[in-house]
């Protein structure tokens, strides 16, 4: 009994440590750029967003996809679709780091800190970055930050798929998580490091209502890489005055407003999960 004990541990934790494995190596094939030297978000530059894909061959979607992200959600494009249900997630917390990547400011958490489940598949958390203001817009209205929570799932046949969850905000209080990360978003204004912050629960991030919208589209910063799958929540957060500014002047000059132009539809489905029961 004793040995069975010892044995059923082993390969407990033999399959916590393959996990841990394979999501730090998962993160290969749709990467986002990390330096932002290659592109910016000046109108008309040479670099520009209208100019992503002519400068590098891997970053031809960016011109020619037909799935590209963001997008307005429009009330007239949404398909109510009840049987989406409730975004079940499962995070927890973890080791994380923070780093000023120049275009924006990230959040990675260096080990397993759970996941969501899209249609039977998990798809684990790997980072959060901020846009300000927001790159969706709903009904035409944009917002003033756009947090996005970047998931890929384990790799099947050498692939794997990525799952990003928006949270859209407008100025009013602050906001509980970047109130915790404040001080070290300042230490990193217009520097390009990285530091360790210890652990940080992704469940303290506030969702708010159930409803969400849910459609394909892509990254939205080079290369683009399309087949994204997009979970915007319809709940709009509150964000203060003070922390969109901290955000902006942290990123350098060409970033302070880091939200990619909106992409054509290109008759793509938006649906939107809304629960029978009023929020």
């Amino acid at each position: 009994m004793k040995h069975q004990k010892l044995h059923t541990k082993f390969l407990s934790n033999l399959l916590i440590l393959v996990t841990i494995l394979l999501l730090s190596t998962t993160w290969t094939i749709a990467q986002e750029v990390e330096d932002e030297r290659e592109f910016d978000y000046i109108k008309g530059s040479k670099k520009g967003p209208s100019r992503w894909g002519e400068l590098h061959k891997e970053w031809a979607s960016c011109k020619n996809g037909r799935m590209q992200s963001p997008i307005d959600l429009s009330n007239h494009r949404v398909k109510i679709v009840p049987k989406l249900g409730k975004l079940k997630k499962n995070y927890k917390p973890q080791n994380a780091t923070i780093k000023n990547r120049g275009h924006d400011i990230q959040v990675k958490w260096e080990g397993d800190a759970g996941s969501i489940n899209i249609n039977g598949t998990e798809f684990f958390l790997h980072q959060a970055h901020w846009h300000s203001p927001s790159e969706h817009t709903i009904n035409k209205r944009r917002y003033d930050v756009e947090l996005h929570l970047v998931h890929e799932s384990l790799k099947i046949n050498g692939k794997s798929k990525i799952a990003v969850v928006g949270i859209l905000y407008k100025y009013g209080r602050r906001d509980s998580i970047l109130t915790k990360l404040s001080k070290y978003i300042k230490a990193l204004v217009d520097t390009d490091e990285e530091m360790n912050i210890g652990v940080i629960n992704p469940s303290k991030i506030k969702f708010g209502g159930k409803r969400y919208y849910r459609y394909m589209g892509s990254l939205t910063v080079p290369p683009c890489t399309e087949g994204v799958i997009w979970t915007i929540n319809k709940k709009i957060r509150r964000v203060s005055r003070a922390q969109v500014k901290l955000l902006r002047e942290a990123v350098h000059d060409h970033a302070e407003k880091n939200a990619r132009p909106l992409q054509l539809l290109n008759r793509r489905e938006i649906q939107l999960y809304g629960p029978k029961r009023k929020e």
